[in-house]
């Protein structure tokens, strides 16, 4: 059961209702958008939510328990505020998102439908659907620490501890041979696959600002698991950091941090189970323990 404001229950028990949807969207950088179904815009508490978007409501459920609620938005890429290079660039990703049923002839007159996270986003030419999770959707995080053989860690985070200075690198484009792969010049020489699984910062270009994971690097080659969402050209600048593969060896053979290590590397692993026990090789030749 479900309590509904005064004034929006009033509306709902007057017989004709004049109704529409407003999402308000909230990105991570800060950055605001609000987009209605109504074929005019409204105001709902200061932020405008855009008509003419091409933006409606798809499929929604509800669950009970803790199995995650959701739905989807569908619309259309607009110079409105959704871009296909922001959403390219993750600028939605993680974006919290209010859905509002409003009534269009007094925007006040409402009642709050669900809040949650802008998950999957599918791009189709110039339409895309946004899919929305529910907030039970933050107890699929994981939490605290697992025991597993590699490290837990993020190469140079508060755990790890590693000064990352001492594992970057600037850089700038001088080619592009595939659109996810650059030819880079290096300030400076390092070993083969050093930077294969780091990350790539842009520091000028069209994707200043923006960064991407690092598939592997051989030589002056770098390719990235992702193409940008933006054009690259030659002479764009970037930092490069080193990818760790979270290994004890690497820890302490690359980056000299095996105290901080944060995994269990001599925890046994399942073939442990199926190991025979030491001594025992000699008398397990399928015959009987009895004779």
């Amino acid at each position: 059961m479900r309590d509904l404001p005064p004034a929006f229950a009033a509306h709902l028990a007057g017989g004709v209702t004049n109704l529409c949807r407003c999402w308000s969207l909230r990105r991570r950088d800060g950055a605001a958008l609000g987009f209605t179904d109504h074929d005019r815009d409204l105001t709902l508490a200061g932020l405008v939510h855009a008509a003419r978007t091409g933006l409606e409501a798809a499929e929604a459920s509800a669950e009970l328990g803790f199995a995650v609620s959701g739905g989807d938005v569908s619309g259309a890429l607009t110079a409105l505020g959704i871009t296909e290079a922001d959403i390219a660039g993750g600028l939605y990703d993680g974006a919290a998102v209010e859905t509002w049923l409003v009534d269009w002839t007094n925007p006040e007159t409402r009642l709050l439908l669900d809040i949650g996270t802008v998950g999957e986003i599918r791009r189709a030419g110039d339409a895309f659907v946004a899919e929305l999770r529910g907030l039970a959707d933050r107890l699929d995080s994981e939490r605290g620490r697992t025991y597993r053989a590699t490290c837990g860690a993020e190469l140079g985070d508060a755990r790890c501890r590693v000064d990352l200075a001492a594992f970057r690198t600037a850089g700038h484009v001088t080619a592009l041979p595939e659109p996810a792969t650059l030819a880079a010049a290096l300030a400076g020489s390092f070993p083969e696959g050093f930077f294969s699984g780091g990350r790539l910062t842009w520091s000028t270009g069209a994707n200043a600002g923006l960064s991407g994971d690092v598939r592997v690097q051989v030589g002056p080659l770098v390719e990235l698991w992702e193409a940008p969402p933006r054009g690259i050209a030659p002479g764009d600048a970037f930092a490069l950091t080193a990818g760790c593969d979270k290994r004890l060896s690497t820890c302490a053979g690359t980056f000299a941090n095996a105290v901080n290590f944060q995994g269990f590397p001599h925890m046994p692993g399942n073939d442990f189970v199926a190991r025979t026990a030491p001594g025992s090789e000699a008398v397990l030749d399928g015959g009987s323990f009895f004779r």
